[in-house]
């Protein structure tokens, strides 16, 4: 029988970063025995109050007590001596040590022979469900082998109190239900676990309880079970939101971009597209979907001639773009939008405010040396009405603003160039529902004018709801290109891993 005492309970904490008050008096618990989801909007303050636990910050203000002793956490040392782990969502690992080593590394005291600490392992192993090859370097492990090790890590230091931070960002759905079965079994253990996500499902699916905050604050605790989606939803951002995206149909689409037998190299030499073919139409939004490091990256860098193919065609209307440059593209008139997934490093100037970052993209059409800059301001401020672009102005520095609103700048500003294609790379991540859901707006709306977009994503549920046709991609082949309508979720996930679309339709049937 799982204990009922507080594994942890915060009361009134607060912290502030010079005029930014990232917790306002929050109030949590969570229970040996459960997991417990903490919901909220980017910005709520979810990962700092976390942050406090594992002794990463210092709370201003409040009191954190665990097993309901008042606990000084005052630094990560001090979580672990409490019997605290988190497991952040950038591993911490180091790629040429083997899994044991890693699990070893920075324990105090004398080193375990090998032997012995591989037995240690594998008994961690069979009491929690988990599994990982003791011996195998971090360098050769899949997103989820190392995820895994990152848990034996703080299991392997006596934590029985363990804090995830968007464990489930780059998993597979199959990758992920093993996670959620290894959580059940720790669960079972009597350990405490608190998970931080933004995926709904997921959050009905493994918590026993939720606690939601929103701008700072807490605003309660409910029993999952007597929740839905659309509840957690209203009490996340205030009020009631409609999570349908709509997936217009358009007439007769046809290719605007053929890609042929591409193959792209790595700075490092290695592979990263392996001799791709397919094609891009108008009025279609084509998802790519694969686990991080796939190829997506390069995929669309290629596409904009940021980075020369080794060899194959990039065909638009029989003329080959392959080793075009970004300015050679446009001087021969073709239309392209990219907004990358750097979005201060690559697609705008973090320095610069908006009316300049506006300009960027046709300062070199004027007649003369001098820039009219009057329609890039207009432009500027017509995108902050538009969009809801919070800031203080539109010379502001965009580094001075919330990673939602430059996403909506550098958004904006490639919708408005009106281009026959546009590419956008996670183009809602870190950004709120309302957000997010604006955003599918506007990708719909260039659908309908015959657009060809390209969306590369890593939130199946949406790529399966706003696409027409998904590209998958493993290891910098293409898997399968199949109609989005048609496909689940488990089977996108499976051609993730490797298999065909064949083999995975085939498995349906």
């Amino acid at each position: 029988m799982a204990e009922t005492v507080d594994a942890i309970r915060c009361e009134k904490i607060t912290k502030v970063f010079g005029s930014v008050v990232a917790n306002d008096q929050i109030d949590l618990d969570v229970r040996y025995g459960e997991i417990l989801a903490l919901l909220g909007e980017n910005g709520s303050g979810k990962t700092t109050l976390m942050n406090m636990i594992s002794g990463i910050y210092h709370p201003d203000g409040g009191t954190i007590y665990v097993d309901g002793k008042v606990a000084s956490i005052q630094s990560p040392l001090d979580a672990q001596n409490l019997g605290i782990g988190m497991i952040h969502q950038h591993f911490k690992l180091v790629n040429i040590f083997s899994a044991m080593e890693n699990i070893e590394l920075g324990t105090p005291g004398k080193k375990l022979p090998p032997k012995v600490l591989k037995q240690r392992v594998f008994e961690l192993c069979e009491k929690y469900g988990l599994e990982t090859d003791p011996e195998k370097p971090i360098h050769a492990m899949s997103v989820s082998e190392k995820q895994t090790v990152e848990i034996l890590k703080v299991l392997y230091r006596g934590a029985r109190i363990l804090i995830l931070d968007e464990p489930t960002a780059v998993l597979t759905p199959q990758e992920t239900e093993k996670l959620f079965a290894i959580l059940r079994q720790m669960r079972k253990n009597g350990c405490a676990v608190i998970i931080i996500t933004h995926k709904l499902n997921e959050v009905l699916s493994i918590s026993d309880r939720v606690t939601i905050l929103r701008k700072g604050k807490s605003y309660g605790t409910v029993n999952t079970a007597e929740v839905d989606v659309s509840k957690l939803t209203e009490l996340m951002v205030g009020h009631a939101v409609t999570l349908e995206i709509d997936r217009p149909k358009t007439d007769d689409p046809q290719d605007i971009l053929k890609l042929v037998d591409l193959t792209v190299k790595r700075k490092d030499g290695s592979i990263a597209l392996d001799d791709i073919n397919f094609s891009i139409r108008s009025g279609e939004i084509l998802g790519v979907a694969g686990i991080a490091g796939s190829g997506q990256k390069e995929l669309c860098e290629t596409i904009a001639g940021l980075i020369q193919p080794t060899q194959g065609a990039i065909l638009y209307k029989k003329e080959n773009l392959a080793g075009k440059t970004p300015r050679e593209l446009i001087d021969m008139g073709i239309s392209m939008s990219f907004v990358p997934e750097d979005r201060l490093g690559m697609g705008l100037v973090a320095g610069m405010g908006m009316t300049d970052n506006m300009l960027l993209k046709t300062y070199t059409h004027g007649k003369g040396p001098f820039v009219d800059r009057a329609p890039s301001r207009a432009l500027a401020e017509d995108l902050i009405e538009k969009l809801g672009i919070v800031t203080a102005g539109v010379e502001m520095p965009v580094r001075m603003m919330s990673g939602g609103n430059v996403q909506k700048v550098l958004l904006g500003r490639e919708i408005e160039s009106n281009p026959d294609l546009l590419i956008t790379a996670y183009p809602v991540r870190g950004l709120d529902i309302n957000s997010s859901y604006l955003i599918y707006d506007l990708l719909n709306e260039q659908k309908r004018k015959g657009v060809a977009v390209v969306y590369i994503g890593e939130d199946l549920d949406v790529l399966l709801q706003l696409c027409d046709r998904l590209l998958v991609l493993c290891h910098g082949k293409i898997t399968g290109i199949v109609d989005a309508s048609q496909v689940t979720k488990e089977q996108v996930g499976l051609m993730m891993t490797g298999e065909t679309a064949e083999e995975v339709m085939e498995y349906g049937n």
